[in-house]
């Protein structure tokens, strides 16, 4: 398997956030819907879909609640913490996330069809070019579900990052004169606590993500050139049945001829079969358009994967970008020690920016159930031309 995917996450510049109304929740390439009406006489304009709405409806479809109770495996919202101390909460998550057998278990429940079903279909392909680059298409597919479960780790460790904080929200007074003590060196703990974790995020452009569009960048290509070949070749084979089928007729009348010419004492040479054009059979013609198809349909999977892993990567950053925000406030009332003022106020700014950072964890975290969705249709789609054609 092709490794496009990887743990590391350097430092980059930071992308800039979509609004989920910006998004295009069908996975369409632009202009394949249908035929333009703009500029058309008496032309009837359609109103333009609410995607709003649109990705309204999807987030409540069976599929996406489906898939949504298949990646909860451990959800911090649900654990007590108040029976589970910190480092047992956090060794739960880290079993998850670390244990590679659960995370290849957790691949196996989400990935469909899942690579044991791939390999079966390709096992009975042709080993050429085209069973090279689906199978890359899969691998490629596989490693974004990979990419995808580590990001939903990443929302988990982010709320149990957090989940302190919000308590010690629900317990702080908002006037610092009733500020006592005890509070005060609570609220100092907490943020120590805070501090002294790292980012759940990556870095904004990391290394996974540059990684998984390089991957892609480059499938894309060679399915590019293999489909003009493809193309080509179709072409080439419609045109030279076409002739053959015209050089047959043309010959059977130059037989008659010559049948005629010897009844008369006269010898007629034919020459015309030399000339004719090869006679390629319907089934070469048949096998050119199923490797249209595949490839057509792989591509299609690249447009709709590309779209949901540049949305969830400006997601990502903008919570990376949000996080480290509430780090240099926790630390700036670290620095000015267990002052009351000072905490009290890094307390009311955090708690400002408490509902933005949970609205922004639920919709990476709908996103990515979108994604793992996406994935497993593309997969479906071109796992059924490769069967169609098999058959």
């Amino acid at each position: 398997m092709l490794q496009c995917l990887s743990t590391k996450s350097p430092s980059a510049t930071s992308s800039i956030p979509a609004s989920p109304a910006a998004i295009d929740v069908n996975g369409y390439p632009p202009g394949s819907q249908g035929n333009s009406t703009e500029g058309s006489p008496g032309a009837s304009i359609e109103p333009a879909p609410n995607l709003t709405q649109e990705y309204s409806n999807t987030v409540q479809t069976n599929s996406y609640n489906e898939m949504w109770s298949k990646i909860h495996v451990l959800d911090p919202n649900n654990i007590n913490h108040h029976n589970h101390d910190h480092d047992e909460v956090q060794m739960q998550i880290e079993h998850i996330n670390g244990n590679e057998d659960s995370h290849q278990l957790l691949v196996s429940q989400v990935l469909q069809p899942n690579r044991e079903c791939v390999d079966e279909a390709l096992r009975h392909a042709r080993p050429n070019t085209l069973t090279r680059l689906v199978s890359t298409y899969f691998d490629h597919s596989e490693n974004t579900t990979n990419l995808c479960l580590l990001l939903h780790q990443s929302i988990y460790r982010a709320r149990e990052l957090y989940a302190a904080l919000f308590e010690l929200f629900d317990i702080f007074p908002s006037d610092h004169h009733s500020l006592s003590q005890l509070q005060c060196d609570k609220a100092f703990e907490v943020f120590l606590q805070f501090d002294s974790i790292d980012n759940p995020f990556p870095c904004p452009n990391s290394h996974n993500f540059h990684e998984m569009r390089r991957c892609f960048s480059e499938l894309k290509q060679q399915l590019d050139r293999k489909l003009r070949k493809s193309h080509s070749r179709v072409r080439f084979f419609s045109r030279a049945t076409s002739g053959s089928t015209l050089c047959v007729i043309g010959t059977a009348v130059a037989v008659t001829i010559a049948a005629a010419a010897v009844a008369t004492h006269a010898l007629v040479a034919i020459v015309a079969a030399p000339f004719c054009t090869a006679y390629f059979s319907p089934g070469l013609v048949k096998k050119q358009l199923a490797h249209v198809a595949q490839l057509d349909a792989a591509k299609k999977g690249i447009y709709v994967l590309n779209n949901d892993l540049d949305t969830i990567d400006r997601l990502v950053a903008r919570l990376y970008t949000a996080v480290e925000g509430d780090k240099q406030l926790v630390r700036f009332g670290l620095e000015r020690g267990r002052d009351k003022h000072s905490i009290q106020e890094v307390v009311k700014q955090l708690r400002r920016n408490q509902q933005n950072f949970t609205d922004q964890l639920k919709d990476l975290e709908e996103h990515i159930c979108l994604c793992f969705n996406t994935v497993n249709r593309a997969r479906s789609l071109l796992l059924q031309e490769i069967h169609l054609h098999q058959n």
